[in-house]
Order: structure tokens, then C-alpha cells, then sequence
């Protein structure tokens, strides 16, 4: 019994020694009243920094799609105006036959006057677009013409008031259709049908413009 109470009293005393472990405490910082204010103002500015970026790329995007139709709506009048007015006017302009009979030009060359050999090249053009196969000296003619027109385009493109007017821009459609046609074809082969009633019909426009100066 003595050794029963010992054991027994030890117990209790080895159970009274253990300390029971506490929960582990977390901190928390509490916030005063001026601060949530301050946070709460920040994120307002945010929010409407957001809101005013957004605004603005929407603007942005409005007027690009207003110059965008704007645009559309110019370029098609401008094309109307290039494309339907010649058209009417190249109504007019009646297609000679072909022929063998012509005068071999002696003037070829620029004389550096854009007026002068606007007019001589428009001319020579004008002969080339006439001749028929068989005639003289076609093949010279050719040459020289081909000549004269990369000559007449290499000079006067260089300057911004000649290569604006619309003479200039006319008679550069035209040397390109001819020039095509001498490296497609050939010096001694003449023109198509179709292809001269359009050569002739822009020798009228250029011929028009050079009279008003343009």
C-alpha cells in the first residue's frame, strides 16, 4: 500500500509539472481610421484612371474610323472623276487606219523645254501608233522613239512641277503602253486595234492639256 501511494503521488506530481503548450499567436496591425481613407481614395483614383484611359482609346478609335470613311468616300470621287470623265471625253476621238506612207522625223531629242518636247515626243508617238506593217525605216523608228521617250521620262520625272501636271502624267501612261509593246513585239510589228483607240484617246488629253498649260 505504501509503495502504491508513492507510485501514486508521483503521478500526479509528474502530471501537475506539464505545462500545456499555447496556441501560437498572430499578430495583427489594425489599421486606423485615416489610413482605410487614404487606401480607399487611392483605389478611387485607380478605378477612374482606368476608366479615363479607356474613354480616351475609344475616342481615338471613333475618329480613326471617321477619317477611315472619310477617306473612302474621297478616293472614290477622285477615282469617278479620273476614271468616268476621260471616259466620256475619249468618246470623240476617232481611230485612223493604219498606213505606210510618213514622214521620218529629223528632230529626235529633247530640247529641255518640257512644252517643246511634251509636243515632239506626243508626235512621234501619234506617227508610231499610225504605221502599218511594211513601212520604211519602221525598225529605226522605233528605236529612236523608244530613245526619246526613256529620255523624256528620265529627265522630266526629276521635277515636281512637271511630273504633277497632267499632261505629264497622261503622256507617262502612253510611253509605258508603247515601250511595252516595242519590248513585247517588237520594232516592225504595229500596234492592235485596241490598243491604238487607247493611245489615241490619251493623245487627246495631252494634247488638251498642253494647250492650257497643264
Amino acid at each position: 500500500s505504501t509503495s502504491r501511494l508513492f507510485y501514486l503521488t508521483q503521478d500526479l506530481t509528474s502530471q501537475s509539472s506539464v505545462v500545456p503548450s499555447r496556441p501560437p499567436v498572430h499578430k495583427i496591425k489594425l489599421c486606423s481610421t485615416r489610413e482605410i481613407n487614404t487606401n480607399n481614395m487611392k483605389t478611387h483614383l485607380l478605378l477612374a484612371a482606368a476608366m479615363a484611359t479607356t474613354a480616351g482609346a475609344f475616342s481615338v478609335s471613333q475618329s480613326e474610323q471617321s477619317a477611315r470613311r472619310q477617306f473612302l468616300q474621297t478616293a472614290s470621287a477622285a477615282v469617278a472623276t479620273t476614271v468616268l470623265a476621260p471616259t466620256l471625253a475619249f468618246a470623240e476621238v476617232e481611230v485612223p487606219a493604219q498606213s505606210t506612207e510618213y514622214t521620218f522625223p529629223s528632230d529626235w531629242g529633247l530640247t529641255y523645254n518640257y512644252e517643246a518636247d511634251a509636243s515632239k515626243v506626243r508626235a512621234h508617238m501619234v506617227i508610231a501608233t499610225g504605221l502599218a506593217k511594211g513601212s520604211d525605216r519602221m525598225e529605226d523608228f522605233g528605236k529612236n522613239l523608244k530613245k526619246e521617250m526613256i529620255d523624256f521620262v528620265s529627265y522630266y520625272r526629276r521635277f515636281p512641277q512637271v511630273a504633277g501636271k497632267p499632261s505629264f502624267s497622261t503622256l507617262y501612261t502612253s510611253i509605258n503602253v508603247l515601250a511595252g509593246h516595242y519590248t513585247s513585239y517588237g520594232y516592225k510589228y504595229p500596234l492592235p486595234e485596241k490598243r491604238r483607240k487607247r493611245l489615241y484617246q490619251e493623245y487627246a488629253e495631252i494634247d488638251k492639256s498642253l494647250k492650257r498649260n497643264r
